[in-house]
């Protein structure tokens, strides 16, 4: 398989960022499908931290391209200051190694704006993302090749109080800009190795999360195709990623939340704070039923396991193997908050762990049960853990399943 999409399967901060960068080693392209400056990836290379909030992980590896699809939505400056970031820590970012469609979206300052006063009611991160969707599904939006072109630029928005700053933005971007769907289509018929970079989660797709409480983009596979103008064949494989625990910034319905001492100490445990709005995230037991939903919807063939020696230290560990709800088993998650709100999580409780697993190399280094706690999120969910992490940098991956990645 040469092409491959990674897809969080719970709300958002499963760790795409350390999994894409590992990938991004055997992948030639690099493509975020999705959302804006709304995700935070955060990746560790040895001890140095880097996070990005637009350009795709696989920047950080020389040799790859890093493509941004027609799906993101582009605040331009927020674009270049991770240039800027990225040149500092001597990271070469070029228009050879860096793509942005000609079809994106632009954000304007008059969207955060929107943003700011409507946005607080489902914990938007106010970045001006929902009202840049908004402005183009009502055909009204500013696309990257009509912000790089000074005539229409000028015609459309030379009166604005932001033109002249964002046309000095237009200038440094320039080169990178390009209709990247041919680039794309070429690159597949070459055979070379495509790495789909989602953002946010399954439970924050705009049309199949916990709506309203969602974010405005499609964060499943499905949203691949239409994000980067590629054939839907050309998705060829879907690898998950899941926590060893479930998490979700803002507001919404979170059936196995914990506001307890063992809550705070697993967000402790695991620096559970956005990297993007720095918010606390809220904490809870691994939910199989959210996963259960994930792997349908996405086709998962198989999943990467993160943050699991986070939960290193508690005498018991549960799982939420279903819902009931007005004392019915449920036959999969409900996608009506309504009922969402109201069911109660059936849970199993196992034996955890004291030993310090995040350094572990392979399974027999874990102990045994931590193993058994991987392999009953494998028997809930019905498909494969092929890549187990067990902390924040690239030496601590244990790749289970090579044959089920690329």
């Amino acid at each position: 398989m040469n092409n491959l999409a990674v897809i969080g399967m719970q709300w958002g901060d499963e760790g795409k960022g350390k999994i894409i960068d590992y990938l991004s080693e055997k992948a030639d392209i690099i493509c975020r499908f999705n959302g804006g400056n709304n995700a935070g990836h955060t990746l560790m290379v040895g001890k140095e931290k880097t996070v990005l909030h637009l350009i795709p992980s696989g920047i950080l590896r020389k040799g790859k391209t890093a493509l941004i699809g027609n799906g993101v939505v582009i605040d331009p400056r927020v674009l270049l200051e991770e240039i800027a970031i990225l040149e500092k820590a001597k990271v070469s970012v070029t228009p050879s190694n860096l793509l942005i469609s000609s079809n994106a979206h632009v954000i304007l300052p008059f969207h955060i704006e929107m943003d700011r006063q409507s946005g607080k009611a489902i914990g938007t991160t106010n970045r001006g993302i929902g009202p840049a969707y908004m402005f183009k599904a009502a055909r009204k939006g500013l696309r990257m090749h009509q912000l790089i072109d000074r005539k229409f630029f000028k015609d459309s928005h030379g009166k604005d109080d932001f033109y002249e700053e964002y046309s000095r933005y237009a200038e440094k971007l320039r080169p990178f800009v390009k209709d990247t769907s041919p680039y794309l289509w070429n690159s597949i018929s070459q055979k070379k190795k495509l790495l789909f970079e989602g953002a946010q989660g399954t439970l924050l797709d705009l049309d199949h999360g916990t709506y309203p409480f969602v974010t405005s983009s499609n964060c499943t596979s499905g949203g691949i195709a239409s994000g980067l103008g590629i054939p839907p064949r050309d998705v060829q494989s879907s690898l998950g990623l899941l926590k060893a625990y479930t998490t979700r910034v803002g507001n919404g319905p979170f059936p196995t939340e914990l506001t307890d001492k063992t809550g705070e100490q697993i967000a402790k445990a695991g620096n559970e704070f956005g990297a993007t709005t720095g918010r606390a995230r809220r904490v809870g037991w691994f939910d199989a039923t959210i996963a259960r939903y994930a792997v349908q919807l996405n086709g998962i063939d198989s999943v990467a396991l993160t943050k699991l020696d986070v939960l290193t230290g508690h005498k018991k560990i549960k799982l939420c193997t279903g819902y009931k709800y007005k004392g019915k088993l449920l036959p999969h998650f409900p996608t009506d908050i309504s009922i969402l709100d109201e069911v109660t999580p059936v849970y199993e409780e196992m034996m955890g762990w004291w030993e310090d697993i995040s350094v572990a190399k392979t399974l027999s280094d874990l102990p045994k049960s931590a193993y058994k706690y991987m392999q009953k999120i494998e028997s809930l969910i019905g498909v494969p853990v092929s890549i187990l992490s067990v902390g924040p940098e690239r030496s601590q991956t244990i790749v289970l399943r090579p044959d089920l990645l690329f």
